[in-house]
């Protein structure tokens, strides 16, 4: 049985410098970067615009310590893992709903996030569990669609039978505004597999977003967001006689929907929220035309939020107390095996979430974090976060943070069944994480360049255990600690709205030791040594981006051979690029190019992976 896959265009201003860029996850309520310890990335429309990426993947694998992991070419599962942590360890926000999909192992389902419903991507490394609950042990991944009124169209094609096709508008009326976008993508693929006559392995993706704000006078807002992913994608499976990795005909079909409806106020000294989310996802998995399994799931999240400004003498504070409800509902049904591995499950849980911030005279920034998450499937956890930002000079600051993250068992974990091979475990605990990092950031003029140092224990990681006597392999809680260290680099220089150029490298040493008396083993999947390169501008018709990712050696598990042997996966550069120019007022033409050298490389050990590829278009912008 197959599981469910893990698997401005004419108007450019100059660039905001970094301190005055606003980070929204890294505290309950956004604040200016300058003031925030918190390690974070921003990729605003321009960035995304100009690099041209069509899935937002390929934009993640540009950002610090972030290792990505894809089966296949484009379109097939995409794991993300931040600062050595797992797949499931990041923690996605898209519109402010929290995104991770509970029937897919509580994973982010980033291969399936096309950047037409992005306008920004925000990346926060590190435990934000204290602030934002579960899964956010490796850091936080916010995607913002478009807010403003603008009307605008794009047609684009190129190699490997790509085509996409995506569209926004909307309007502003009084105080009622609404922004709505979609996109179609679609590409034939490659062989994955690369076996004598193989089939290519392709994908589809369709893609909504919608959101209406009316302003209510006195600082009060209401409002309503949502999103709709529907997607195919192709892949190579395995042998169901040899269970080896095979040319097969396995396809997926995925569904991942949701909508929030909010009411806030804001003034001078209080702001406060209410809201209501609902996600909706189904997974389902094909071999051909014939039905495998499917998983399906629903979460519903209720939230409160007051937050209260005051100063007392020379400091000035924040108090903010949140509250959640999530309730969650999860079913699993197969073809394959008359239905034994049928799952009807619920479960639930509420936290607390309490966080103070204080200003000291504008040199020293605190602040401290505390979350309780009481579940009702499995052990409760509380969460701390203290962090520090100390401004030394008008150009330079130190941090400092400690921090926690929790991830809570997925539903095939506590009860996953498949006859003869697994049954899960509902006795385990959540996933546990604690560290600290120091960082170093200098600002000046046009410059701006940050060193970061990092350590993380993980305990209670939740491992596969295999039983010689019963022939089935489990769920449990490792007993040993794993270990993640590392350094992170960045260097800045905007001199200009013609010249955006950033570059940062990351050192990673990332180990899993499952029984205290066991040897530290390398994990899988993580290159000790990354780094990427970015630059983007315009300048009278011409705007540009390019890229160059570096993804150094990792190693994975080759399962085709008996018994299993670890290998060893070289590094790779991928090197992009994206032109365009204004023919006129309203239309663009433009240019991209993916993997510009056609780098030979895989992410996961027997999955090919696209070559040299170039695509063309034209954007209509019927909004000066």
């Amino acid at each position: 049985m197959s599981l469910p896959r893990r698997d401005r265009m004419f108007a450019d201003l100059p660039p905001a410098p970094p301190a005055t860029a606003i980070v929204v996850t890294a505290s309950r309520t956004p604040e200016p970067q300058s003031d925030s310890a918190a390690s974070a990335t921003v990729l605003d429309a321009d960035t995304i615009q100009r690099l041209g990426e069509p899935l937002a993947d390929s934009l993640l694998r540009l950002t610090p310590s972030a290792s990505l992991a894809t089966s296949g070419s484009a379109g097939s599962q995409a794991q993300l893992r931040i600062r050595g942590a797992e797949a499931n360890h990041t923690l996605l926000f898209i519109d402010g709903i929290r995104a991770n999909d509970p029937a897919a192992g509580n994973e982010p389902r980033f291969e399936l996030l096309s950047t037409d419903l992005a306008s920004r991507i925000e990346v926060v490394r590190g435990p934000q569990s204290a602030l934002w609950g579960s899964e956010a042990i490796g850091g936080v991944v916010a995607v913002d669609s478009d807010r403003k009124a603008v009307t605008a169209a794009t047609v684009e094609a190129g190699s490997f039978g790509f085509a996409r096709v995506s569209a926004g508008t909307g309007f502003a009326q009084g105080p009622l505004s609404v922004a709505l976008g979609g996109g179609y993508q679609r590409a034939t693929g490659i062989d994955s597999f690369g076996g004598p006559g193989g089939d290519k392995d392709g994908y589809w993706n369709a893609s909504f977003r919608g959101r209406a704000a009316l302003t209510l006078g006195g600082g009060n807002e209401a409002g309503l967001s949502g999103f709709a992913i529907r997607a195919r994608s192709d892949f190579d499976g395995y042998n169901p006689v040899t269970f080896l990795h095979a040319d097969t005909l396995d396809n997926s079909h995925n569904r991942l929907s949701a909508g929030r409806a909010w009411l806030s106020h804001q003034d001078q000294d209080w702001s406060a929220s209410l809201s209501a989310s609902l996600l909706g996802s189904t997974n389902r998995n094909d071999l051909g035309d014939t039905y495998l399994n499917r998983t399906d799931a629903r979460r519903a999240t209720y939230a409160a939020q007051v937050s209260r400004r005051f100063a007392t003498g020379s400091v000035k504070q924040q108090l903010t107390a949140a509250v959640e409800q999530e309730n969650e509902r999860y079913t699993a049904s197969d073809a394959v095996y008359g239905g034994f591995t049928d799952q009807r499950r619920t479960r639930r849980h509420r936290s607390v979430t309490g966080e103070w911030r204080a200003d000291w005279t504008g040199r020293l920034v605190t602040d401290l974090a505390l979350r309780r998450d009481a579940f009702n499937r499995f052990h409760d956890a509380t969460s701390l976060r203290a962090s520090a930002l100390l401004k030394l000079s008008e150009a330079l600051a130190l941090t400092a943070s400690y921090s926690e993250g929790i991830a809570q068992p997925t539903f095939t974990d506590l009860y996953g069944f498949f006859p003869g091979s697994f049954v899960g475990n509902p006795n385990i605990l959540p996933e546990r994480s604690r560290g600290g990092e120091v960082s170093l950031r200098w600002k000046r003029r046009a410059w701006d360049a940050s060193a970061t140092l990092y350590r993380q224990h993980l305990k209670d990681e939740i491992v596969t255990r295999f039983d010689g006597a019963t022939f089935l392999s489990t769920t449990a809680n490792a007993t040993g600690r794993s270990r993640r260290e590392g350094a992170e680099l960045t260097l800045g220089w905007s001199p200009s709205s013609a010249l955006r150029l950033s570059a940062n490298y990351a050192w990673l040493h990332a180990t899993q030791q499952v029984e205290p008396t066991d040897t530290a083993t390398r994990e899988e999947r993580r290159p000790r040594h990354s780094g990427a390169v970015l630059l983007d501008g315009a300048t009278g018709k011409f705007s540009y981006g390019a890229s160059l990712a570096y993804v150094g050696v990792r190693f994975d598990t080759d399962f085709d051979v008996s018994p299993a042997q670890r290998v060893r996966l070289h590094g790779y550069a991928l090197v992009g690029a994206r032109a365009a120019y204004a023919l006129n007022s309203r239309l663009n033409a433009f240019v991209r190019v993916a993997n510009a050298f056609d780098a030979r490389y895989q992410d996961v050990v027997g999955y090919r992976t696209e070559g040299r590829s170039i695509d063309a278009g034209i954007r209509l912008a019927l909004d000066r």
